[in-house]
């Protein structure tokens, strides 16, 4: 019997055990995609390929050259050009399609949120007195953050940022998570943070920053994600196994 043939949209934790699953399965080849954002990413169990497809129609085309059979949308929660693609390419393709992401964060006891629909409003969240904020987004978007020069930024990032996106006053740190919960504590205290700015992408992983606020009673700036077409979706590595052998 032939083996069905998926294609796995990563940049995610959910993704390289995804890959791992399907490695590991008998019934299925793979092949793992990812943007090509940061210059070192972790290795996953499937063979991989970096960098975009050409938008829709390269995507497409991909898709049937490479005689795929499913794909499965991996990506980070506010991947959202390439998850639209996805549902066009699949489209155009007539293949199945599934969603895997992590279920957001939801406000607990003791959180301070400031909920926001995106970057613009979070600058707006921050008020005009100068303050010391911590940006935990990635150094995508981090530019937006220019348009309030009053506030001294910390900026933590994978990969070096842009000079120019920077905002005036920026001290930008690198690290890649998972953080501990009494790390994260320090580095707040350390560096006088007043308030969190943050994506909502969810996920355990990098849940601690969350928890440091709520336990030093911070203000966390939290930016929604990106609202999706209507897309078969799980958060369950066993559900996107199920589907792959349908």
């Amino acid at each position: 019997m032939e083996r069905r043939r998926a294609l796995v949209l990563g940049g995610s934790s959910e993704a390289r055990a995804l890959a791992t699953r399907i490695a590991a399965d008998p019934r299925l080849d793979g092949v793992i995609s990812l943007a090509g954002r940061t210059s070192a990413p972790i290795a996953h169990d499937l063979p991989t390929r970096v960098g975009g497809f050409g938008g829709v129609e390269g995507l497409a085309r991909y898709l049937v050259e490479e005689r795929i059979s499913h794909v499965v949308d991996a990506t980070h929660p506010f991947a959202a050009r390439i998850s639209a693609n996805a549902r066009a390419a699949c489209a155009v393709a007539n293949l199945p399609l599934l969603v895997l992401t992590r279920p957001p964060w939801i406000s607990a006891q003791g959180d301070r949120w400031i909920e926001v629909d995106d970057n613009a409003a979070a600058v707006s969240a921050l008020g005009a007195a100068p303050r010391r904020v911590f940006l935990a987004i990635g150094r995508q978007g981090v530019a937006d953050f220019r348009v309030a020069p009053q506030h001294d930024y910390l900026l933590r990032v994978i990969e070096p940022p842009q000079a120019a996106d920077l905002p005036h006053s920026c001290e930008v740190i690198f690290g890649r998570g998972p953080f501990a919960l009494e790390d994260e504590i320090a580095l707040m205290r350390d560096r006088r943070v007043e308030i969190v700015v943050t994506k909502n992408s969810g996920g355990a992983l990098a849940y601690a920053k969350i928890e440091a606020a709520r336990a030093l009673g911070l203000d966390v700036v939290m930016v929604a994600r990106p609202a999706g077409a209507d897309a078969a979706t799980t958060h369950s590595i066993d559900a996107a196994m199920a589907f792959l052998a349908s």
